[in-house]
């Protein structure tokens, strides 16, 4: 039986992915707070349903110390590190937290596995942020990057790390540098659950408007579902390498609003409202991502479209309002 390890397994994302290594039989090992132990219905509530049936560890990214021992312990066959400071406009706010735990973080996770584990396979989250507003559109694995925010500088530097760490001391270590990827489990701070949970709160009749920034904002929104199974495609490779993960197709924010009041039965002009305040300091006007090579190499592709992704996530959120 494999054993993994998932950092920031309690996130929308290791929830899916622990799901989907126990469907393969996998030993399962996540890394959480302490205080997420302490708080378990509220801060572990997206991995209730499994909790019993994996093994959970207190550790912090800021204390190599602590990575080491549970990577010690565990001789993890893989490790996938989705753990990280991740809303983009909180980074603006605190670029020193943001850097101290994705940067120092993924350097402690690397480090930990080269001494403890150097058999692991290791996988890296990535981002679409590293390419802020690139160059050529749509952007590939070789599209240079240009990251607009403390967040997307973070994880450039991670990727960087990650590549060190393959070349330098012969790890496989890989990167997904995916775009963006939604779902009912979305954290309230991100733009696609803002609006869904907003949309449910307005059909309800508890609120009547939604504050937004720049509905201009273009991206390439995919199913987190589907995304984590790319992560495990990567490890199962026989050798390392990076791959962009995205659906190729971009909307804006204004389409995400419309598709989610509709489905809602609303209008979303007679709700929305631009504030200025939501707008970041240096914004990325459009990211569409081109995975070809992940459908060559990896077999992968999206199963979700934009609509039913949409749709998804504010039927689950009229229910949690229900």
């Amino acid at each position: 039986m494999k054993r993994a390890i998932i950092t920031g397994i309690t996130g929308q994302d290791g929830s899916y992915l622990a799901e989907l290594l126990l469907e393969k039989g996998y030993e399962v090992h996540g890394l959480v707070r302490r205080v997420a132990l302490e708080d378990a219905r509220h801060r572990l509530s997206r991995i209730l349903p499994i909790r019993d049936r994996i093994q959970l560890h207190a550790a912090s990214l800021e204390s190599f110390p602590s990575l080491y021992n549970v990577i010690n312990q565990v001789r993890p066959d893989e490790l996938y590190h989705l753990a990280a400071q991740s809303f983009v406009s909180y980074s603006f706010d605190d670029a020193f937290s943001t850097f101290r735990t994705n940067i120092d973080g993924t350097h402690y996770v690397l480090e930990s596995v080269k001494q403890a584990a150097p058999g692991c396979k290791v996988y890296f989250a990535g981002s679409s942020e590293m390419f802020g507003n690139a160059s050529e559109s749509p952007q590939t694995e070789e599209t240079k990057f240009s990251p607009r925010s403390p967040y997307g500088i973070s994880k450039v530097t991670g990727f960087d790390l990650s590549t060190n760490y393959r070349d330098a001391y012969n790890m496989f270590v890989c990167s997904g540098i995916l775009f963006n990827h939604e779902s009912p489990r979305r954290g309230f701070e991100f733009v696609t659950r803002k609006i869904t949970s907003h949309v449910a709160r307005i059909k309800a009749k508890q609120i009547d408007k939604l504050p937004l920034g720049n509905l201009s904002a273009q991206r390439d929104w995919g199913f987190a579902g589907d995304y984590v199974l790319a992560m495990w495609q990567m490890l199962q490779q026989e050798v390392p390498r990076d791959f962009v993960i995205a659906t190729g197709e971009t909307h804006s924010v204004q389409e995400f609003c419309e598709a989610a009041f509709s489905h809602a039965g609303l209008n979303w002009q007679d709700h929305v409202v631009v504030d200025p305040a939501f707008y970041r300091p240096a914004e990325i006007h459009q990211l569409i991502g081109d995975a070809s090579l992940a459908r060559r190499e990896l077999g992968w592709k999206p199963t979700a479209t934009f609509t039913e992704l949409v749709h998804s996530m504010v039927e689950n959120d009229l229910q949690q309002c229900k």
